[in-house]
C-alpha cells in the first residue's frame, strides 16, 4: 500500500473512548412528565432516551419497581457498548442505577451479563461493579480476577465483595489485604473472613476495634473465634446503632458462647 493510501486508511479504533455520534438517539418528544407516562410509554422512552432525560426516566422506572423495564434499561446500556473508555456514558450510568434500584434476580442477571460481556468500560465499570454488589451478584473467577487487578480502587473493592471463591481469587484477595486503598483492603478482609481464611483475622480484629460497621461485624462473625465474639459483645452493648447487626451476626453462630453474648447484649438494651 502506498504512503498516500495508508494516510487515507481509516483507524477503526480512533473513536474508542469517545461518545458515538452515530448511535440512534431518537428524540424523546415527551408530552407528559415521566411520572404521568403509562408503563408502556415509559419503556419506549427509556429505549430511546437521550442524555438529557435518561436519568429521570430510569429513576421513574425504579420508583415503580418496574420489572418490565429491565430489558429496556439493558438495551439502553448496550447502545453504547465499546464506548466510554475515558469518560462515563450518562445513559449507561442511569441504566445501571435504575437496575440496582429495581433489584431482583432479573436485574442481577442483566448486570452480571453486562460485566461478563464487557458492555461497560473505563470509569463506568466501577458503577457496574458497585451495582453488582448491591444486587448480590456473584461473578465467576474468570471475570472476577481481572476486576480484582483493575487499576481503579472502586472496581477492586467491589470485585472482592462479589467474586466467587476459587484458589486464584483467594490468593489475589490475600494480596489485597496490603492494598494502599483502605476500602480495598477492608473489602478483601471481609471476603476472606467469610471464607474463614485465617489471613483476615488480624485486620478484622483491628477494624472491629477502630471502625466497626455492619459489613465488618457480619464478616468477623464468620471467623467465630473467642476474641471476635468478645469484641462483638462489647460493640453491641456500647453502640446502639450497631446492636441489631451484632445480634443478627451472633444469632447465626450455633455456639453456646455466641448465644450467651447475644443474651447479654439484649439485656443491656433499653426497654
Amino acid at each position: 500500500m502506498s504512503d498516500t493510501a495508508s494516510d487515507r486508511q481509516l483507524d477503526l479504533f480512533a473513536a474508542a473512548g469517545h461518545r458515538p455520534d452515530v448511535v440512534p438517539a431518537l428524540p424523546a418528544a415527551r408530552h407528559l412528565p415521566p411520572a404521568e407516562l403509562g408503563n408502556d410509554a415509559l419503556l419506549d422512552h427509556i429505549r430511546r432516551a437521550s442524555i438529557a432525560d435518561c436519568h429521570v426516566l430510569a429513576m421513574e422506572a425504579a420508583r415503580r419497581r418496574l420489572n418490565t423495564a429491565i430489558p429496556a434499561l439493558d438495551e439502553l446500556c448496550r447502545r453504547f457498548k465499546g464506548f466510554g473508555l475515558r469518560q462515563p456514558i450518562p445513559e449507561q450510568l442511569a441504566a445501571l442505577e435504575g437496575l440496582a434500584l429495581i433489584g431482583g434476580i432479573g436485574a442481577a442477571q442483566i448486570v452480571a451479563r453486562m460485566i461478563t460481556e464487557q458492555v461497560v468500560h473505563g470509569p463506568g465499570l466501577a458503577v457496574a461493579a458497585e451495582a453488582a454488589v448491591r444486587l448480590g451478584v456473584r461473578l465467576p473467577p474468570e471475570r472476577a480476577l481481572p476486576l480484582l487487578r483493575d487499576p481503579e480502587p472502586r472496581v477492586r473493592a467491589a470485585a472482592c465483595r462479589c467474586a466467587r471463591s476459587s484458589p486464584d481469587v483467594t490468593a489475589v484477595m490475600v494480596e489485597l489485604l496490603g492494598d494502599l486503598h483502605v476500602d480495598v483492603s477492608r473489602a478483601a478482609a471481609c471476603a476472606l473472613a467469610r471464607l474463614r481464611r485465617p489471613e483476615a483475622r488480624l485486620m478484622l480484629l483491628r477494624l472491629l476495634c477502630q471502625e466497626p460497621s455492619a459489613e465488618i461485624i457480619d464478616a468477623a462473625a464468620s471467623l467465630g473465634d473467642e476474641e471476635c465474639l468478645v469484641l462483638l459483645g462489647r460493640i453491641g452493648r456500647a453502640r446502639s446503632d450497631l446492636a441489631d447487626a451484632v445480634l443478627a451476626a451472633l444469632d447465626e453462630i450455633e455456639a453456646p458462647r455466641a448465644t450467651a453474648i447475644a443474651a447479654s447484649v439484649r439485656r443491656s438494651r433499653p426497654r
